[in-house]
């Protein structure tokens, strides 16, 4: 392996010798004008014309590619790349100062620039006696605090010292809040749901998140529970989201119209920072839990968000194993050399698909059931981070940056939608297996478990994205020559795959810590701000003028005024809808409730 990597490491030297005798553009802030950018380019254009099925046979390429940490085993030997490759993306990673981007976001740096914030995510799962600081001041002391009031509250709730207005304890905990408020905790808590540990500590509780503001969502959830019996949390940093405080209001009124006004004291409770509008809404403020203006949504599970809700629900012995994993691979992350820290590989690896091959769509496949909710938390976690389109000074980026990721447990996927990335568009994959599953079944007279049988498909879609199937072997095996064309597999196409000792809380926190910095990791190389979210601003500030136009139409017999300032497009859409949806308004002081929403 040694010498493969000393030779890649000379060609690289060769490869950015040449580019640097023949550059003469003008200098530029964008990643995309240095010579490590350049031969990556011009390199891309020769991997390209290699296929998998030979890169595969080589040994030495296979170790070269494959890396092993903290319990974690990836390889990424399928990847359209070889050791060159890999020398190549180090060096651009040097160029664009990943490494320091890292300690800086460590130390507590302003890195997200457009919004004046550290980036301390990290602080989240720091052990008590470690110093992270924002403005000098170290922040660890005062994570703490929170931390140490979810254990006292949780221990509490679940012990039934802590009951409700009716003297119930409390079994059901309903979690309120949106995007990063609710995909990772919802991610975390359905990872957890048939983890033993965290199982025998759940007991009969019961958790239950309400997310969207369709009123079906609020049925499904608070539908069948008892509300003598339910806590409900407020999860809202400045108490002012739309989607989440009108879900808040129903969750109140459905409370108070069973147990009456003094219900919300005992029955609901708040994560946020603005305590004034928790004390207006109803909420005691000693019932509140923090948290920071350097925590981002999507990387917000391991503040009060998540811990709160999965504490209720699974002991905060089993949150704190949770968040010990996640510290673990933070301290990888900020100390492991670029060449084997897992998670600043695959974040180059995804700016290479992304950007240099042109597949800007991920995969993201775990092999295992209890990860169901784990692709759409990446979706939010990497698109809303890296869906950027100028570098961190407002340069109009010139390349593309960011990338689509969708996915979906295996087996289920690949019922669904491998027929596209077999044989349709190239599609990089990432597949995710556990080791050892969490259940198990063995059946009398089956030749594997199910946890076998599940792992066999693993291990084969990965090769055959890679291998294909070509005309050849199927005219041998005697396929008509009519069906050939439809038979064949092109193969080629690359893949990365993750595999787990296990699915403990400590492992999960790993994993999800892994995919927090792959994203970061893909961001610093690209020159943006991974941390600011401004695309999602402009669509809330129109919805809020559709708001006040619908209020004004339903009392202006369901007429949209001429001056209204909307196009002809979203007039005629609005005209429709205000014909054909007639809502039926509180009468009498009472909240109109669905009827799976009315006490009886």
């Amino acid at each position: 392996m040694a010498t493969v990597v000393k030779d890649a490491a000379e060609a690289v030297r060769a490869r950015l010798n040449a580019v640097l005798a023949g550059v003469g553009e003008a200098p530029s802030t964008l990643i995309s004008s240095s010579p490590e950018w350049k031969a990556l380019e011009a390199h891309a254009v020769a991997v390209q014309k290699l296929h998998l099925k030979d890169l595969l046979s080589d040994d030495a390429r296979t170790t070269a590619l494959t890396r092993e940490a903290e319990g974690l085993y990836l390889d990424l030997a399928r990847q359209n790349a070889t050791p060159e490759t890999l020398q190549l993306l180090l060096a651009l990673a040097e160029k664009a100062g990943v490494k320091a981007k890292i300690d800086a976001m460590f130390a507590g740096q302003h890195i997200n620039t457009t919004e004046d914030r550290a980036v301390l995510h990290v602080a989240l799962r720091a052990k008590r006696d470690q110093v992270i600081t924002d403005a000098g001041k170290n922040v660890v002391p005062e994570v703490w605090e929170v931390l140490d009031k979810i254990k006292a509250f949780s221990e509490r709730v679940r012990s039934g010292e802590w009951k409700g207005v009716t003297g119930k304890p409390i079994d059901t905990v309903v979690s309120i809040g949106i995007g990063g408020s609710a995909l990772g905790p919802l991610f975390v808590h359905t990872a957890l749901a048939t983890a033993p540990e965290a199982a025998a500590q759940a007991g009969g509780r019961k958790l239950v998140f309400l997310a969207n503001v369709d009123p079906v969502d609020a049925v499904r959830s608070l539908g069948g529970l008892n509300p003598e019996t339910t806590l409900a949390i407020v999860v809202s940093k400045t108490f002012t989201t739309a989607e989440t405080m009108l879900n808040a209001r129903t969750a109140r009124a459905w409370l108070t119209a069973a147990l009456g006004q003094e219900a919300v004291a005992k029955h609901m409770v708040a994560v946020s920072t603005n305590l004034p509008a928790v004390g207006a809404f109803g909420i005691d403020a000693a019932n509140t839990f923090g948290f920071w203006d350097w925590v981002g949504g999507r990387y917000s599970v391991s503040s009060a968000v998540g811990v709160l809700p999965l504490s209720l629900q699974y002991g905060f012995g089993v949150v704190r194993s949770f968040l010990d994993g996640m510290q673990t691979m933070d301290e990888h992350y900020r100390t492991a050399p670029p060449s084997s820290n897992l998670p600043l590989l695959q974040g180059l690896f995804n700016v290479w698909n992304a950007t240099f091959l042109g597949h800007p769509t991920t995969a993201i496949l775990p092999y295992q059931q209890s990860l169901a909710h784990f692709a759409p938390h990446v979706q939010q976690l990497s698109m809303e981070s890296n869906g950027k389109g100028v570098s961190l000074d407002g340069t109009t980026l010139n390349f593309g940056a960011g990338e689509i990721d969708f996915g979906e447990p295996g087996t289920n996927g690949q019922h669904s939608f491998y027929q596209l990335i077999h044989q349709g568009r190239v599609i990089p994959a990432e597949f995710i297996a556990i080791a050892a599953s969490q259940q198990d079944v063995y059946l009398e007279g089956e030749k594997v478990s199910s946890h076998e049988e599940l792992m066999c498909n693993f291990f084969a879609q990965p090769d055959a994205l890679a291998l294909g199937k070509d005309a050849a072997t199927l005219a041998g095996e005697g396929v008509p020559q009519a069906l050939i064309p439809h038979k064949t597999f092109t193969g080629n196409r690359p893949s990365l795959s993750l595999l787990l000792p296990d699915l403990t809380p400590c492992t999960l926190g790993k994993l999800l810590a892994l995919y927090e910095h792959r994203v970061a990791t893909s961001g610093f190389v690209w020159g943006i701000n991974s941390f600011d979210q401004w695309g999602v601003e402009l669509g809330k500030a129109l919805a809020n003028k559709v708001r006040a136009s619908l209020a004004a139409a339903r009392s202006n017999g369901n007429a949209l005024r001429a001056d209204e300032g909307f196009n002809s497009s979203t007039a005629a859409l609005l005209g429709r809808f205000l014909k054909q949806y007639q809502p039926k308004g509180p009468s009498d002081g009472a909240p109109a409730l669905p009827s799976a929403l009315q006490s009886a």
